[in-house]
């Protein structure tokens, strides 16, 4: 069997019936071509199974349009869901999206790090933080951090952890909880997530009660973790848990069931795949029992909060706070929650 043949610019352009020249344009977006030349040479392309050389047109200085992401990992449902929308807004866009998934391990980092420049990314979307302040400084490459505080620098995309941490808290408070502990990651000064606890520690001082800071690392395996959660609620009479993740909510939930223990579960996140997870076990609606702090409906719920103005009318608060990039969805919910304890 012979070697498989390598195919050239120019064999592109004989199945085109072009020159090689406008081959070249049409992959570089260069010049003015017309929509059927542009076809012609996309089809044969396509029926040749050719590939632009990538590293070549990043030696010519034209943008390969590919952006890295790199996350601690694909298997935590929040951070898969999120990767999935960034790709999809990025492809809108015209940019292809490369992941690394670090683990927490920092060699594996610096390896993925240097893959990504070394093909000349356009830039990084960063949601791990494994290395030193100085590290990512020396990064040419323009980079927006997710949650992670890498250097005074970098712009950081966050939510509004601290008041989450605030709601979640007065949440268990209103629901009759007076024992409530916060089961928290690896909320470290390096992460806005930290925030959440603050929110929390807040909430509980302003109500004389005692905090319990209890960490439940994300790092730790499934099984790990339902020993170890396992232990504290048999150890525990907390009658209130705030849970700075969804999936550490339902497993709570799931294990206080089993042991028979009556108590208040409050998780934050609001994904897509727990919202329908809790609907498909029938506990769509909000209640004591299971509660989730989604952080955008948080921010709807704290403008309407500050609004304060009854003499306003609802369609012009919607339209003012769109430019906040609250969704309307969003907006009506944090209005119908706001009503409902009386804040507005």
């Amino acid at each position: 069997m012979g070697a498989k043949k390598v195919i050239k610019l120019e064999d592109v352009a004989n199945k085109a019936g072009v020159s090689v020249t406008t081959v070249s344009r049409v992959i570089n977006r260069k010049g003015y071509l017309s929509d059927a030349t542009i076809s012609k040479v996309e089809k044969a392309m396509q029926d040749l199974h050719y590939i632009p050389n990538a590293a070549a047109r990043s030696l010519q200085g034209k943008s390969l349009k590919l952006i890295g992401l790199v996350f601690p990992t694909i298997k935590n449902i929040f951070y898969a869901e999120l990767i999935e929308k960034i790709e999809q807004a990025l492809f809108k866009r015209g940019y292809k999206a490369m992941l690394a998934t670090t683990e927490h391990d920092e060699q594996k980092e610096r390896d993925y790090l240097a893959l990504l420049l070394s093909n000349q990314v356009d830039g990084i979307i960063y949601g791990s933080h494994n290395l030193k302040a100085h590290d990512y400084i020396a990064i040419e490459a323009p980079i927006v951090a997710f949650d992670r505080l890498l250097t005074p620098e970098t712009t950081v995309v966050s939510s509004d952890n601290f008041e989450g941490g605030i709601l979640a808290t007065k949440a268990l408070i209103n629901s009759g909880s007076k024992k409530i502990a916060i089961f928290t990651g690896n909320d470290n000064t390096n992460s806005p997530t930290y925030l959440r606890r603050d929110g929390y520690s807040l909430e509980l001082e302003r109500n004389q009660l005692k905090p319990h800071i209890i960490k439940i690392p994300s790092q730790w395996t499934l099984l790990r973790k339902k020993v170890e959660i396992k232990k504290i609620l048999e150890n525990n009479d907390f009658d209130g848990i705030f849970c700075t993740d969804d999936l550490t909510a339902i497993l709570v939930k799931d294990l206080a069931s089993n042991l028979k223990k009556s108590l208040n579960v409050v998780g934050f996140d609001g994904t897509e795949f727990i919202e329908k997870l809790i609907k498909q076990q029938g506990n769509s609606k909000r209640n004591a029992d299971s509660i989730r702090i989604n952080p955008i409906l948080a921010n709807a719920l704290k403008y309407w909060t500050s609004i304060g103005e009854p003499e306003k009318s609802k369609p012009d608060v919607i339209e003012e706070t769109l430019l906040k990039s609250i969704p309307e969805e969003y907006l009506i919910k944090g209005y119908e929650m706001a009503k409902k304890q009386n804040k507005i």
